[in-house]
């Protein structure tokens, strides 16, 4: 299994006396208070009792979460006491508890009430850990089979009064890494309005919502009528683009298709036939950069990137791929390169020639696409005569934000 994952510092082991509900209720306040810390750190910790047992928690911790109206603020959700202002010996003089709440009265007079459910969802322990407190969408990795029930959504259903349109909307963008929208107005108006129906246009040096031809207005091969192959867009941003939209509104001529390979289903297969490769693509970082035009020199800081890129758990969740846009590769050892090429190598065989990972597709007008830039590679066959196109980008945090307001998505780890 790939090991990405960092481990976190570990806790000052320390003995926590366990105490039953019951017996947490019939002791007296005392046995919830401890002042004792260790002459290492000087933070003193508190016995905390929440359902059936009882925790020992730094007293600084419980105080910078306090949920209290002058703690943190109930609307804005943000802490308003400054951190730095907590005494690293700050003792608790009296711990009380409910059913369902347990109340804190510090030395300084301050009193701090937490839910028992927050405290059991938060309370950490011994061992560091990672927590998914919150409803995520797992990924369903596909090949060309997707061409028999691609994911989809009506214009009207979007633009509707409700979120239902919108919200299945993204979570087919969550869950394929791409949507269509069916009949939307062939008009670069209505479809300007339907991605901001999402959030708002992210603007590059390519403007924000674009309406081009193959007339090399800008030094990208984007702007010509070349095939692409397979790629993601700009590798050479810091924070690449999280979706990406098109929207052809005209074309007299042939070729044009449009391919979408799924790159998380790429990178599964790449593990699974090489795993040296895969570890190679995800450890070794390498550049990017768009200088076509004269104005323009972008290239991401920090440089270097790596191609498969994982979250503290070693779960994938980007790739940075656009073999036309990586920049000189002369920083790593002579070994490095060629084991670097050999990963590539790897890599590109099974994006660009397995067919059976392939879906193409006509675009037209009346029909948007939209894809997830961190996941689903795209491309486009060469083609012939105007070809029209419009589409624009939209940050990635700001759609994955949308798809949590409207899915409804708890806040638990504010």
């Amino acid at each position: 299994m790939h090991s990405i994952a960092r481990t976190l510092v570990a806790s000052v082991v320390r003995r926590a006396v366990t105490l039953s509900a019951r017996d947490a209720a019939a002791q007296p306040t005392a046995r919830f208070l401890a002042t004792a810390a260790t002459d290492a750190t000087k933070f003193t910790t508190v016995q905390v009792p929440i359902g059936k047992e009882s925790v020992t928690l730094h007293s600084i911790w419980l105080r910078d979460h306090c949920r209290c109206p002058a703690c943190w603020h109930p609307v804005t959700k943000q802490r308003l006491v400054e951190t730095q202002t907590i005494p690293k010996d700050l003792a608790a003089t009296d711990v009380k508890q409910t059913d369902a709440q347990v109340q804190i009265t510090w030395k300084d007079g301050h009193v701090s009430t937490f839910d028992k459910a927050w405290l059991k969802d938060h309370a950490y322990g011994q061992t560091a850990q990672l927590r998914d407190l919150e409803e995520t969408y797992e990924p369903a990795l596909w090949g060309s089979e997707i061409a028999q029930n691609p994911p989809s959504v009506q214009y009207d259903e979007v633009m509707g009064p409700s979120s239902a349109g919108l919200r299945k909307w993204l979570e087919n963008i969550a869950i394929h890494g791409f949507s269509f929208v069916k009949g939307v107005p062939a008009s670069v108006e209505k479809s300007k309005e339907l991605v901001k129906r999402i959030t708002f246009i992210r603007e590059s040096h390519y403007g924000g919502y674009w309406d081009f031809t193959p007339n090399l207005e800008h030094g990208d091969t984007a702007y010509t009528s070349l095939a692409l192959p397979a790629h993601t867009d700009t590798t050479y941003f810091t924070d690449p683009v999280g979706l990406q939209m098109f929207h052809l509104l005209e074309h007299r001529g042939t070729g044009g298709e449009s391919l979408l390979v799924d790159g998380f289903k790429v990178a599964a297969e790449l593990r699974r036939l090489h795993p040296d490769a895969y570890e190679m693509l995800s450890t070794t970082k390498v550049a990017a950069h768009c200088a076509g035009d004269a104005d323009t020199y972008i290239y991401p800081h920090p440089r270097y990137h790596a191609l498969l890129n994982h979250d503290e758990r070693g779960k994938l969740v980007q790739i940075r791929y656009n073999n036309n846009d990586r920049s000189v590769l002369n920083h790593l050892s002579f070994d490095q390169v060629a084991a670097y090429y050999d990963a590539l190598q790897k890599w590109q065989a099974i994006a660009h020639e397995r067919k059976d990972l392939e879906y193409w597709f006509p675009l037209g007008p009346g029909t948007v696409v939209i894809f997830d830039n961190w996941r689903v590679m795209h491309a486009r066959a060469a083609f012939t005569g105007y070809r029209r196109l419009t589409g624009c980008y939209v940050n990635g945090d700001d759609w994955r934000s949308r798809l949590r307001t409207v899915a409804g998505v708890n806040r638990k780890m504010c």
